[in-house]
């Protein structure tokens, strides 16, 4: 999703194949032996094989409204607060969304979930002086957090809805309904050889 979005705001156009990870295409696998996605194969033949990296080269290209250059503070520290969503964050939410899957951990789901809320506290806190993560506008921190961020909300919205945390219930609303996201969430059918590649949205609405 973040990816996609990167690529959409840059106003690049690429072929997408979607793929099913239960019936992973052996296209796939060759650019990409790890077999996760996204993967985006590069014009001159390099492959990219982590979404942060695909948004990072997008914004490289054009970045029209300087999400690679925020308001407050510098690269450095937007680069650190994904580091965190990236790490400590996602393992807590794929522990609270997935608790079936760490069966041999003892995974108790409600500490998943609390774990999780220390880091939304937190945002919660960073964006209510400005609305955005790093200024008043939107920022590349913004747009690499926005996803798992929906997640952990979506788990159990009756939960996230009631938690007190107004500045981060508007900031998720507002990427929720925003022409960017609503654009990138078109659906495909899965992709086999032969079959159509559509173009990812590149134009900006």
């Amino acid at each position: 999703m973040r990816a996609r979005m990167a690529l959409s705001q840059a106003g690049i156009a690429c072929r997408l194949r979607e793929v099913l990870l239960r019936d992973k295409p052996a296209e796939l696998l060759t650019l990409s032996p790890k077999g996760t996605v996204p993967v985006l194969l590069l014009p001159e033949g390099r492959v990219l094989e982590e979404s942060l990296d695909i948004m990072l080269w997008a914004l490289s290209q054009h970045d029209p409204d300087q999400w690679l250059l925020p308001e407050t503070g510098e690269m450095a520290d937007m680069m650190a607060l994904i580091e965190t969503f990236d790490g400590p964050f996602k393992q807590a939410l794929d522990r609270y969304k997935y608790p079936d899957r760490y069966r041999d951990e003892k995974v108790v789901k409600d500490v998943q979930r609390d774990r999780g809320a220390d880091y939304l506290q937190a945002l919660d806190a960073q964006l209510s002086p400005q609305g955005f993560l790093f200024g008043a506008r939107i920022s590349l921190a913004d747009i690499a957090l926005f996803p798992f961020i929906r997640q952990f909300a979506n788990t159990d919205r009756q939960w996230f809805d009631v938690q007190p945390w107004p500045a981060l219930h508007i900031w998720l609303e507002a990427h929720l309904q925003s022409d960017l996201f609503i654009r990138i969430m078109n659906k495909y059918k899965a992709w086999s050889p032969g079959a159509a590649e559509p173009l990812l949205p590149g134009n900006r609405a």
